[in-house]
């Protein structure tokens, strides 16, 4: 690859331009794009399996728990828009490289920490580092690529991040078992250096064309997306009423209408917000952030269902999702040639009604039902996942201009981040209001808002039928929580149908120029479209 074809967004933006950048490593490149995200999926969900562990090595609180889990969730979300804007602006590859310094850093800090405290702060600073590294990922990958390719890259891309957030419960149960709990975060370091040796060697530098800084716009969307990922977070565990949720609102709403409005007026905005003037961006972005809502909610119920309900170990309930991530891989690869033949529209929309369905078998289990159930609405989940989400991620990339490829992907990344997070708190909200309403009156009122806490005092009482009832109670608010799950997902799909297009019609012709941006070629819209 020239200097010019990874420097030039004009070049790159084109059909012509893609073609030429196309790099002779860039299958090598994309194992070490793909590492570099699996490394962030995995070291999240081997935490999730930690926790007891962790609590009880360094005589950690509840209050410090939550913290050891948000904190790196809040600068993560907070972080991403402001870190795509400087990987655009300073060089990807560069980002991606302290991205991938710092966090192999903070976790070997974290794997030292002899305190709640120490813990924390290095899960902050895995956090800046998570946030340099997720959209230089993707912006990378768009560089490399050209439009032929980029819907298989981005397949096997998503299939990686797959892999870690089944794999990572595995992981964390097996180095548990056989480690101190430091080794979770200490296997990221040689990970991460690995990462690091093979981009300075193998990738090519890009970056945007040469912009004014927009610090304002840096802080706002620092300050709105942490208030916002907080308050969601907040909300769920003690209700919108509590005084410090109310004054987390304001300051969400003040600071994301703030940068929203600033945005539209500077002279260079750090997000090209209207991107989200584009039906294909807009379709596929809030596609996404409706199945991450749905998905987020999946992993929360369904993981309780299997370890207090079905009595599944930590180590066995990460493996029992093994059918969702092989449905996933085997449906990539499937869905990435079919969306190329028939349409991001059409494989995107049947995608999200596979997983609507996946989401209704789930519906139907109960105390005593076997593996069968779960593992079918696994497979449908990730059948449909496979399907659908490499079309709408290579349209919503294809529809970014090449000089927002970091903050364009980061928008993307920021706004899936606030649907995971509000399909935690809904889906987990909607799950302890139901399970309270299915209890007996005459349950305890210690046992009425959780399972865990049910069957702990269950448990310590020798009582069988408040187990009992809480199993029961638990499964009927799992099945509640599944249809909101899956409502999520057809309104998806709703809006996939109408708002993508399939062909020529109504992307090239249709849509409004980008103010203040370089428009995308309609080729490549086209593309998109297709």
């Amino acid at each position: 690859m020239t200097k010019e074809s990874q420097e030039s967004p004009e070049s790159q933006g084109s059909p012509e331009g893609r073609q030429a950048a196309r790099n002779p490593r860039r299958w090598v490149i994309l194992v070490v794009l793909c590492l570099s995200a699996l490394v962030l999926v995995i070291d999240n969900m081997v935490l999730t399996v930690s926790v007891p562990t962790i609590a009880d090595s360094l005589g950690a609180s509840a209050q410090d728990i939550q913290w050891i889990i948000d904190s790196y969730i809040l600068v993560f979300a907070g972080m991403l828009l402001t870190a795509g804007s400087l990987a655009d602006r300073f060089g990807r590859r560069r980002m991606l490289i302290i991205g991938l310094s710092l966090f192999g850093g903070a976790s070997l800090l974290a794997a030292l920490a002899a305190s709640p405290a120490e813990l924390i702060a290095g899960r902050v600073l895995m956090g800046v580092g998570g946030a340099l590294v997720m959209p230089s990922t993707l912006s990378i990958l768009m560089t490399v690529f050209d439009a032929e390719e980029l819907r298989k890259a981005f397949a096997i891309w998503g299939g990686a991040s797959m892999i870690g957030l089944i794999g990572g419960p595995v992981v964390g149960g097996v180095v548990i078992a056989h480690f101190s709990w430091g080794a979770i975060f200490l296997m990221n370091v040689p990970v991460a250096a690995v990462a690091i040796v093979a981009a300075v060697v193998l990738m090519p530098e890009s970056k945007g064309p040469a912009r004014k800084a927009d610090p304002l716009g840096m802080v706002l969307s620092m300050v709105g997306m942490t208030a916002l990922v907080w308050t969601i977070i907040e909300a769920a565990r003690e209700g919108l009423t509590r005084p410090g949720i109310l004054a987390g609102i304001a300051v969400t709403l003040a600071s994301l209408v703030s940068f929203g409005v600033w945005e539209t007026r500077v002279e260079s905005p750090m997000a090209p917000l209207s991107l989200f003037r584009n039906r294909v961006f807009s379709a596929s972005s809030f596609s996404l952030v409706l199945v991450t809502f749905a998905n987020g909610g999946l992993m929360l119920v369904l993981t309780q269902y299997l370890q207090f309900v079905l009595g599944y170990s930590a180590v066995r309930t990460g493996v029992a999702f093994a059918p969702l991530a092989v449905a996933a891989l085997v449906f990539n690869s499937l869905g990435a040639t079919l969306g190329a033949k028939i349409g991001n529209r059409t494989i995107t929309v049947a995608g999200l009604l596979v997983i609507a369905a996946g989401f209704g078998a789930l519906t139907t289990l109960s105390v005593h039902a076997g593996f069968g159930m779960v593992a079918l609405g696994m497979m449908l989940i990730g059948a449909g996942a496979g399907l659908a989400m490499p079309a709408a991620t290579t349209a919503l990339m294809s529809a970014i201009p090449a000089e927002h490829a970091g903050v364009g992907s980061a928008l993307n990344d920021t706004v899936q981040q606030a649907g995971a997070a509000l399909g935690v708190a809904v889906l987990g909200t909607v799950l302890s209001g139901t399970f309270t309403g299915h209890m007996p009156g005459s349950a305890p009122e210690a046992a009425r808002h959780s399972v865990a806490a049910a069957l702990s005092l269950a448990a310590s009482t020798g009582d069988g039928g408040l187990a009992a009832a809480a199993r029961e109670a638990f499964t009927s608010a799992m099945s509640a929580s599944f249809v909101v799950g899956a409502c999520g997902v057809l309104v998806a799909a709703a809006l996939a149908l109408v708002l993508m297009r399939n062909g020529k019609a109504g992307v090239g012709e249709s849509e409004a120029p980008l103010v203040g941006e370089a428009s995308v070629p309609a080729p490549v819209l086209d593309r998109a479209a297709a």
